[in-house]
């Protein structure tokens, strides 16, 4: 994307992030993440007066093969390591406050620069020690 505020980071076909800086600010709706995500991440701006009819979501049966997690950086400073799949070191990001990051494939580690609050959002149920793989930065 050619937007200063968005960063899509790759690794070969291989989705890895989406950052969405704090500054960025456009109107109306603006869905980022493909329809295929099993997580979806849009950007929301109406002016006063605005209205969003009642609504609720259907159940429905969905197969996510993939924990992807978006975080939001409340306050403070991170550094956000990615990693392919493959557990190849790709680059890392700075995020700062009011920055959101989707993690959406391969690997990732962080490491606070500041005090920093964040808060995460993924997919459930949790499966405990089972639902990640760890592995040595060294080694990557």
């Amino acid at each position: 994307m050619s937007d200063k505020n968005i960063e899509t980071i790759t690794h070969g076909l291989e989705p890895i992030a989406l950052i969405i800086r704090a500054d960025y600010d456009e109107p109306g709706i603006k869905f980022f993440t493909p329809g295929s995500f099993s997580q979806q991440v849009a950007y929301m701006k109406h002016p006063q007066g605005h209205k969003i009819n009642a609504h609720v979501h259907n159940m429905m049966t969905r197969q996510v093969l993939y924990t992807q997690e978006v975080l939001v950086v409340r306050r403070g400073k991170v550094k956000v390591k990615l990693y392919a799949s493959s557990k190849e070191y790709i680059g890392d990001r700075i995020l700062n406050s009011g920055d959101l990051i989707l993690l959406c494939g391969g690997g990732h580690s962080f490491e606070m620069l500041e005090e920093t609050s964040m808060i995460e959002v993924k997919q459930g149920p949790f499966a405990g020690d089972g639902d990640k793989t760890r592995f040595d930065e060294e080694c990557g």
